[in-house]
């Protein structure tokens, strides 16, 4: 069984889960745009591949599956998401799963407009959040939005462009510049097929713990299990320090949101809790930054993906989860020379 890690970028640790998970079962390949990307240095087959915009890109992932016998691909980047979804059936034809939810699952998560609009519709709370810089003054003006507040892309990946404001003058301010900013940022690809004049996020900033969670449903979209995180220090928008959380609460949240959104696989939740509150942030239906901090305390998706494409439905030997499991994130050096580099 060989699975394909696309945009596999840095995440080594998903590498090698796989790897452990296979048990010499089969070849874990990894794609990237640069070669010398370090996850591709730790799998067993490193492959360079173009940009995901590029128009050779969906038929060099066809030629990959189809050469190398690919029974399942997963994908690491936020904004391959949609690029996968939309071109989903047309690639699984070629006898590989793509692990990636549907198109409109993609869209709810990937904007974050969406995302708001999905989260009250579920009846949990998330923060004040406005598109229209005029409708945000104008809340701010009757007291119904009040300071710092959180400007952030629409269409946004790793927090990227994210401003914490804290009034009015800094308000247009930034506005303005995240407005020039996002026409030369990687979100411009995105962003040049919406709307520009909605494209920026304006958002209340919530004063609490913030917690990630990994929201886990089967292929078929069935919910699995929430396994949470509290998170104790972050750094370029990922999890660096956190600490395993069993709360029946967040359980809860994990569970109607799973239901409710029917996504595939791993979904990577962000939470505030504030005043007693839960408050859903974001929703990246991917393994996200955060996965390695589940996985260290005994949840072993990576087995259970496995499972699941071997047609097996036994995974509950896969999940023992375990409170106060502490962890951090640390540099190392690397010798990203590709010495498992194929031609495709």
């Amino acid at each position: 069984m060989n699975i394909l890690f696309t945009c596999a970028g840095r995440r080594n640790y998903l590498i090698n889960y796989f790897k452990d998970s296979l048990q010499g079962q089969g070849k874990v390949f990894a794609t990237d745009k640069q070669l010398n990307a370090p996850a591709l240095v730790d799998a067993d087959v490193a492959i360079q591949v173009p940009n995901i915009y590029d128009k050779n890109y969906i038929p060099t992932i066809i030629d990959i599956v189809k050469k190398h016998n690919i029974k399942a691909i997963i994908s690491l980047n936020d904004l391959e998401l949609p690029i996968l979804s939309t071109k989903k059936s047309e690639i699984e034809k070629y006898g590989t799963k793509v692990i990636v939810s549907n198109e409109d699952i993609i869209d709810i998560s990937f904007d974050k407009w969406e995302t708001v609009k999905f989260i009250n519709r579920i009846g949990l709370n998330s923060p004040k959040t406005f598109i229209s810089l005029v409708e945000a003054k104008k809340a701010i003006q009757e007291k119904e939005l009040k300071f710092p507040l959180v400007l952030k892309p629409r269409w946004g990946s790793a927090s990227v462009g994210i401003d914490f404001i804290e009034s009015v003058e800094e308000l247009d301010l930034a506005y303005r510049l995240q407005m020039i900013r996002l026409k030369r940022s990687i979100l411009a690809e995105v962003i040049s097929e919406k709307c520009l004049n909605s494209a920026i996020i304006i958002q209340e900033k919530i004063l609490g713990t913030e917690y990630g969670a990994d929201i886990l449903n089967d292929f078929q979209g069935n919910y699995v299990n929430t396994f949470v995180r509290k998170k104790l220090s972050m750094r370029a928008g990922e999890t660096d320090k956190a600490i395993s959380v069993i709360d029946e609460r967040f359980n809860q949240v994990g569970k109607i949101i799973g239901e409710n959104l029917k996504h595939i696989g791993n979904l990577d939740c962000d939470i505030f809790e504030c005043d007693g509150k839960l408050y859903i942030l974001e929703l990246n239906p991917r393994f996200g930054g955060g996965y390695p901090f589940s996985h260290e305390a005994g949840s072993n998706t990576a087995a259970a993906y496995i499972e699941w494409l071997k047609g097996g439905n036994d995974i509950s030997q896969f999940f023992n989860y375990k409170e106060g499991v502490m962890f951090s994130k640390c540099d190392r050096l690397l010798n990203i020379e590709p010495k498992n580099k194929v031609t495709n």
